[in-house]
């Protein structure tokens, strides 16, 4: 057994008594976050439990073809049944995030609750909250870290092909469609994915080819208006400001990938897309080869992530955003 899976005995114990359990992942949650909460929501209905998942913010809409997806609370929008949910739990979840912060104010729940606490992430660093844990930072996804979880306790043949299908979502969506953060055991899972009847081109199309007008002509915005290129610094940026927002009605999802189109362009090793938010401006890096952008956010720009994707903040004008990025990369 591989040492990061040492807490899989533990793991099942606790499932092998059906009970009611909260799966949570984090704010502003991607197709790892939605993709790993629905697989194991699956996967642990059919051992007889009573599932909820939340997550804080509302998911992209290009997820809701998931089962069970309008099931999920959002804490944003019912804190009061989130809270009794949480209060009511047996088992806690904790996917895709490692610390009690990537949660808000749903964190300040789980913080409180006496329920049994399961950490399952691939992120740098995990805080010490959780009573057991799978964390794997070299593994591609959450989605990833599930399936080997569910397989390591109940044999590969537990993983259905409505359990792989959700967790094939998230793998697709962390791997950029298995352009980065693959690996030869990875793609062995995938290949049993394929063996149980997971349809990877319909997935393919239901994420990455339903696009509303209002998206392609966004990314139209940025690719023209909004992207600076520095070839011989191998950087590129592109930013959205507040009034962007407003002007193309942006909501929940619709920025995803953006940052992506940067890496399109042979000269691009570093990407960086940077909006204006309410009362933050956010950085997305993306990179290529050997570029550790989890050091670059974790050295400038109070995050972190992966070595060739993370996430930043910063209080400050977008102004003095975009300035700070230029003075890191092409100074």
């Amino acid at each position: 057994m591989d040492n990061y899976l040492e807490d899989v005995a533990g793991i099942k114990e606790c499932v092998q008594h059906p009970s009611k359990s909260v799966i949570i992942a984090h704010r502003n949650p991607d197709g790892d976050a939605i993709g790993s909460a629905i697989g194991l929501k699956l996967f642990l209905d059919s051992k007889g439990h009573t599932v909820s998942v939340v997550f804080p913010s509302e998911y992209p809409v290009a997820f809701e073809f998931l089962p069970h997806a309008n099931e999920i609370l959002i804490t944003d929008i019912e804190p009061d049944e989130v809270s009794k949910v949480i209060k009511a739990a047996d088992l806690i979840w904790c996917l895709d995030f490692n610390a009690l912060d990537r949660i808000d104010k749903t964190g300040e729940m789980v913080n409180e609750s006496k329920a049994g606490k399961i950490l399952i992430d691939h992120h740098l660093d995990p805080e010490p909250f959780a009573d057991l844990m799978i964390s794997h930072t070299p593994a591609s996804s959450t989605c990833e870290l599930v399936f080997d979880v569910i397989a390591e306790g109940w044999g590969i043949d537990s993983i259905t092909r409505e359990v792989g299908t959700a967790l094939m979502v998230g793998i697709l969506t962390d791997t950029g469609s298995f352009s980065y953060a693959v690996s030869e055991v990875l793609f062995k899972k995938v290949s049993h994915l394929f063996v149980i009847g997971v349809d990877y081109l319909h997935l393919q199309d239901k994420i990455f080819n339903s696009m509303e007008l209002k998206h392609v002509e966004l990314l139209g915005h940025c690719l023209a208006n909004r992207m600076e290129v520095y070839e011989d610094k191998q950087v590129g940026i592109i930013h959205l400001s507040k009034d962007d927002y407003k002007t193309f009605n942006i909501q929940r999802g619709d920025t995803e990938g953006i940052v992506n189109q940067l890496l399109r362009i042979k000269s691009v090793k570093i990407a960086v897309f940077v909006t204006e938010q309410p009362k933050i401006v956010k950085f997305s890096f993306r990179s290529k080869g050997d570029i550790s952008v989890a050091d670059i956010c974790r050295n400038h720009f109070n995050g972190g992530g992966h070595k060739n994707a993370a996430g930043g903040y910063m209080h400050s004008s977008l102004k003095d955003a975009l300035n700070k990025v230029k003075s890191v990369l092409l100074d």
